[in-house]
C-alpha cells in the first residue's frame, strides 16, 4: 500500500476561464424536512469552484433550497406526495438534468424509501460522469454492496463509519477499529474512491492512502458532511481525477474546520459556517 504525504495541486484557474471551464455541477437530494441537507452541498460546490451549480430536489421543498442561496439553480423533481422525498418517476428529469454536467453527486437529505434506493441503484449504474455518492445514497447498497461494482462512471463513496459499517454488514467498533484496512480492500473490491469520515479521514483506493490530518470537534455537527459532498463534486466537475479530489477536498473542508473553530470555536461552529471558510482555506493552499 502506497500512503500519499502530498497534497495534489488544485484545479487551474485560467485567465480567460468562464463559467463552462470550471465546470457544471449536479447536486441531487432533499426530502421534506431536509431542505438544508442539499442546500449546503450546493454552497459547497459553489465555494469549491464550481462554475455553475445545480441543485436538484422535490418539488415540495424546492422554494426554501431556492431561498437559501441565489447563486445556484435548482431544478423541481417529482415528489412521494405521502413520503416526501423522491417518486421513481423523477428518474427521467434526472436523466435530462445530467445531460452536460462535468461531475454531480447524490444522496444529502434524500431519505430512504423503495423509490429512492430504485433511483439511486439505476443513476449510479447509468450516469457516465463522475460521481460523489453520499448519505442516503450510501444506504441504497446496504445489503447489495456487489451492486456498487455496476457501473460506467467514476465513484467516490464519502459513508461516516455508521454508514461504511451497513455497507460492510458489521458494526461501528469493526469499521474503528480497522479504518484504512476495511476501507482499501473496499474500494479495491468494489473499484471505487473510499473517503472514510472521521478524525483522521481516510481516503483510498485500494493502491493508495491519504490520511487528512485537517478538522476537528467542530465538524462533528449535522450537514457538515453535506459541505464536503459538494467540495468534492466541484473539484471533480473542474477535472480533478477522484483520489486527488477527494484528498483535496478532505483537506480543505477540515482546514476551513479549523479556521472557523479559530474564530468561532469547535462549539461553535455550524455546518453552514463551512462554506464561508472554505474561501479562506483555499488561499492557506
Amino acid at each position: 500500500m502506497q500512503y500519499i504525504k502530498t497534497l495534489p495541486s488544485p484545479p487551474a484557474r485560467p485567465a480567460d476561464g468562464h463559467k463552462g471551464t470550471f465546470g457544471r455541477v449536479l447536486i441531487i437530494g432533499g426530502s421534506r424536512g431536509m431542505s438544508g441537507a442539499p442546500s449546503l452541498a450546493g454552497l459547497g460546490a459553489l465555494r469549491g469552484g464550481a462554475g455553475l451549480v445545480f441543485v436538484a430536489v422535490p418539488h415540495e421543498i424546492l422554494p426554501i433550497v431556492a431561498s437559501i442561496e441565489p447563486s445556484y439553480l435548482t431544478i423541481p423533481l417529482a415528489t412521494h406526495e405521502e413520503q416526501g422525498g423522491l417518486s421513481f418517476e423523477a428518474l427521467p428529469a434526472l436523466r435530462r438534468a445530467s445531460v452536460g454536467k462535468e461531475a454531480m453527486a447524490i444522496g444529502p437529505g434524500l431519505g430512504t424509501s423503495r423509490d429512492i434506493a430504485a433511483i439511486v441503484t439505476t443513476l449510479y449504474a447509468e450516469f457516465p460522469q463522475p460521481l460523489v455518492v453520499d448519505a442516503d445514497a450510501l444506504n441504497a447498497f446496504a445489503g447489495q454492496p456487489d451492486a456498487l461494482r455496476r457501473t460506467s462512471g467514476l465513484r467516490v463513496l464519502t459513508p461516516h463509519p455508521g454508514e461504511f459499517a451497513r455497507l460492510l454488514g458489521t458494526d461501528i467498533a469493526t469499521v474503528q477499529g480497522q479504518r484504512e484496512k476495511l476501507a482499501a480492500d473496499f474500494a479495491k473490491a468494489h473499484r471505487v474512491i473510499v473517503l472514510l469520515k472521521g478524525p483522521r479521514t481516510v481516503i483510498t483506493d485500494g493502491e493508495r492512502i491519504a490520511i487528512n490530518l485537517t478538522g476537528n470537534s467542530g465538524l462533528a455537527t449535522g450537514g457538515s458532511g453535506d459541505v464536503l459532498t459538494g467540495l468534492i463534486a466541484a473539484l471533480l466537475g473542474q477535472g480533478m481525477l477522484p483520489f486527488a479530489a477527494a484528498q483535496l477536498g478532505a483537506h480543505l473542508h477540515g482546514l476551513a474546520g479549523d479556521l472557523a473553530a479559530a474564530e468561532l470555536s469547535q462549539p461553535g461552529l455550524i455546518a453552514s459556517d463551512l462554506p464561508r471558510f472554505l474561501a479562506a482555506a483555499w488561499k492557506r493552499l
